[in-house]
């Protein structure tokens, strides 16, 4: 099995992290070894030139039976063996090796006589050079590669950081909120030229602005037209009252009253969809207050942990109400539904919930299966909910059937009653 990366590593700030550090090792290896070689290269070429220079010194010296310096002979048994050999063959070499506990620059070469002379010259101070270079450079590198390393990692985290405003930003537009904004100052400012985040966070404010005057246009348009639909629809539902009695009449009232109330939830939607809708929160029973909402209906009631909710009584009803009637109307019995706590659940047993609407939520004016309606109970349910701060999820029971499970706000400190059941 593949081993799998910590999430923190796919962040764009560990990645840019990675990626200066090792650009910095490697310029700064680069840098050192170059430096080291040629200083060491410069060094030794000076030592061994000297080392050379006494080694003729010597040479003549010996020949003419004069003294010899210190640190030079014939035949000198700390001569590194490599270095003997070259002189045996008739050629001169210089070799670094250590000599009383010291580094010496050894030169050596044949003698008239078949024997090998040797001169040294002393090469601590050499050593010292380069062992003092390559730890200078070993800590510049790492305060170099430390500096380098905050002033990107400060540039990265400053443009993260934008990026995650924005990203922020266009989750609360997804979520509903079109008032949200980036309000990127460099997309505010015509004498400073925007980068490629202050970009996106223009485009996004400007699809967000056109989508929320889309939605607006919408909504009043939604509005208006069932407000005037509602001063006609009175009339006629008048008039509708006046006729004879007759199946004609009872045709004409029902679809009277069909597009009455498709009137009152195009404007409840509306009413919603502006999200300026509020609550009137009261202290209640949730198991009282959901066999009232079944009231009427050949629904089961299943209250198995009753609880005290701090909720809007009316718009509970509704939600309830509508998924009640949903089940009723596009499932099949026994529609039970069933408290638990905070969690109210409406199971009918009929072919369950479309694939679109377990998905993605229900959407008006959207039906499959050749189902009557236009979809407007349950999007009326998910808003309700949403101003009641619930959470209304559809989905499909295993054993077949449409389960939709509201879950209201509760605070666990206001008790609970033992279970109970009943029918509406």
């Amino acid at each position: 099995m593949k081993p799998r990366l910590p999430s923190w590593t796919a962040s764009l700030t560990w990645k840019a992290a990675v990626f200066i550090t090792v650009m910095c090792c490697a310029l700064a290896a680069m840098l050192g070894a170059f430096v080291h070689v040629a200083v060491t290269g410069q060094t030794v070429g000076n030592a061994r030139e000297k080392a050379l220079t006494k080694l003729q010194d010597v040479t003549r010296l010996y020949e003419a039976g004069d003294r010899l310096p210190p640190d030079s002979g014939i035949d000198l048994a700390d001569l590194p063996g490599s270095l003997r050999d070259l002189a045996l063959e008739g050629r001169r070499g210089t070799m670094v090796a250590e000599y009383d506990g010291r580094p010496l620059m050894w030169a050596a070469g044949p003698a008239d006589d078949g024997q090998v002379v040797a001169a040294g010259i002393d090469y601590s101070q050499g050593a010292r050079t380069i062992e003092g270079l390559d730890r200078a450079i070993a800590v510049s590198s790492v305060l170099a590669i430390g500096a380098t390393l905050l002033v990107g990692a400060f540039g990265v985290t400053r443009v993260t950081r934008r990026l995650h405003q924005t990203a922020t930003v266009a989750r609360r537009i997804s979520a509903g909120d079109l008032d949200a904004r980036v309000n990127d100052p460099r997309t505010k400012d015509p004498d400073r030229a925007p980068d490629e985040v202050a970009t996106v966070a223009g485009a996004l404010d400007t699809m967000a602005a056109s989508l929320q005057g889309k939605l607006e246009s919408e909504q009043r348009f939604t509005a208006d037209v069932a407000h005037e639909l509602r001063t006609p629809l009175t009339g006629l539902h008048a008039a509708a009252e006046l006729l004879p009695p007759g199946r004609p009449a009872e045709m004409v009232r029902e679809r009277v009253q069909t597009m009455r109330t498709l009137t009152e939830d195009l404007l409840e939607i509306s009413r919603l969809d502006s999200r300026r809708e509020e609550v009137d929160l009261d202290s209640h029973e949730l198991g009282p207050l959901v066999e009232r909402a079944a009231q009427g209906t050949d629904t089961r009631v299943e209250v198995v942990r009753n609880v005290r909710i701090e909720t809007d009584r009316r718009r509970l009803e509704r939600v309830l109400g509508n998924l009640i009637a949903n089940a009723h109307k596009h499932g099949r019995p026994p529609v039970l539904v069933t408290v638990d706590g905070p969690v109210v659940s409406v199971r009918d047993h009929g072919d369950g919930y479309p694939d679109y609407l377990v998905e993605h939520g229900p959407q008006r004016f959207r039906t499959e299966g050749g189902a009557k309606g236009h979809g407007l109970g349950l999007t009326i349910a998910v808003g309700q909910a949403r101003v009641l701060g619930a959470q209304l999820r559809f989905t499909n029971d295993p054993d077949g059937g449409a389960v939709a499970r509201l879950t209201l706000p509760y605070d666990a400190g206001e008790g609970a009653q033992g279970p109970r059941r009943g029918d509406a």
